[in-house]
């Protein structure tokens, strides 16, 4: 009774195990970086402001990539949100209020590699609200990376002391 009771436990273990499937590891390109973006809507006109993507890694897989997302305005605003790139289609979205009732941003971008290291979107976006809501478009491309100087300690000699003589 104990061995079959104990064959069963092992085989339903084994099935369970044999079921769960590892995550596969994102194999994606990384768009993480700071954009400097300009964008244009029917509401505002023109308008410039800085978004941030970091790849969230454990949350990507295989072809997708998922970020967490966010834009600040001129007047220091941040928007928070997220966004999943497929290839280079990136869907990003974000809050435009932290009501209750809260209004949301969603838009969609296509994703372009300007250099060896620097990547630029465009994004078209919906901004929904009473009257309709507004739509627009932004051009975000990502900043340079700043590179560390590293300082050197420069050693002043000094000249020799020698002790005078009596």
């Amino acid at each position: 009774m104990k061995k079959s009771l104990l064959s069963a436990l092992v085989l339903v273990g084994l099935n369970f195990v044999s079921n769960v499937e590892a995550k596969d590891q994102y194999v994606g390109p990384n768009f993480s970086g700071i954009y400097s973006c300009k964008g244009t809507n029917n509401k505002v006109g023109e308008y410039e402001v800085v978004a941030t993507l970091k790849l969230n890694r454990i949350s990507s897989h295989g072809s997708f990539g998922v970020y967490d997302f966010n834009t600040e305005t001129e007047n220091a605003l941040v928007y928070k949100g997220q966004a999943i790139a497929s290839g280079y289609r990136l869907a990003l979205t974000f809050n435009l209020s932290d009501a209750r009732n809260a209004e949301y941003s969603t838009g969609i971008a296509d994703i372009q590699k300007i250099s060896s290291t620097r990547w630029a979107y465009t994004n078209h976006y919906y901004e929904p609200d009473e009257n309709g809501g507004d739509s627009g478009s932004e051009y975000c491309v990502m900043q340079k990376p700043v590179k560390m100087v590293k300082a050197t300690k420069k050693i002043k000699k000094l000249p020799a002391v020698v002790p005078a003589q009596s």
